[in-house]
């Protein structure tokens, strides 16, 4: 089956362990992926390169990545002049919402896929967010996941009009991280061009120490798979 054959569908593209393992699984399933990444002027922009090789790796016919000026907003580890917080314990990650969470980030990514799955026609959106080894961001909770998913369909065009109703799929909703690793490494994922890490030096090393990267590493070890990170020897435990 060629790609014009195949089901179009969106999956939105960090190039982070999720996303990619979210992309691989929407390649499986039987559809051509169009990958949508964002600049949103994030301190960790380097994973835009990461997304970069990794669909021309993959072969994803279309990458668009679009630039959102979220740093004008703020109100973000990520995106304004916030520490990033380090050395979290797992068990501690997720009881409050860290400063790391990005005020409505899925919320509007999720509204640029669905207005280009309606141009292309597309019934499917792939998003990797994760209810278990997650930081406690509202918008990865399969309840937000639903209301978007009600919300979608009453939105457009090609939904009013009954030509399409949108699926949001979140394969990974349930998965411990190391699960989701050993899964993109069924589907023949190069994790070694991934990036998580939310706070890297200048050369794009992770630092070992964000809550991205302490979940990351955990997942790696629990998963029984050399991790294939490249680490700050400034700051990594």
């Amino acid at each position: 089956m060629d790609h014009s054959e195949k089901p179009k569908a969106i999956v939105l593209f960090s190039g982070g362990v999720d996303s990619t393992t979210c992309l691989a699984i929407a390649r499986s399933e039987g559809f051509d992926p169009h990958a949508l990444s964002f600049f949103y002027h994030q301190r960790h922009r380097v994973e835009l390169e990461s997304a970069r090789k990794l669909v021309a790796l993959m072969g994803v016919m279309q990458h668009m990545i679009l630039e959102l000026p979220l740093e004008r907003i703020g109100g973000s580890a990520l995106t304004g002049d916030i520490p990033v917080p380090k050395d979290n314990l797992p068990e501690e990650m997720g009881v409050a919402i860290p400063t790391t969470y990005v005020p409505a980030r899925n919320t509007i990514f999720l509204s640029f896929a669905l207005g280009w799955a309606e141009v292309l026609r597309a019934a499917d959106i792939f998003i990797g967010v994760n209810a278990l080894d997650y930081s406690g961001y509202p918008d990865c909770r399969p309840e937000y996941i639903e209301a978007f998913t009600r919300m979608a369909n009453l939105a457009t065009r090609e939904t009013a009009e009954g030509r399409i109703r949108m699926r949001i799929h979140t394969p990974l909703m349930r998965m411990s991280k190391s699960e989701i690793i050993r899964r993109g490494i069924e589907l023949g994922v190069d994790f070694s061009l991934t990036h998580s890490c939310y706070d890297p030096d200048e050369e794009g090393r992770a630092c070992g120490r964000c809550d991205s990267c302490i979940l990351r590493r955990k997942g790696f070890e629990e998963a029984c798979i050399p991790d294939p990170t490249r680490y700050s020897p400034w700051n990594a435990m």
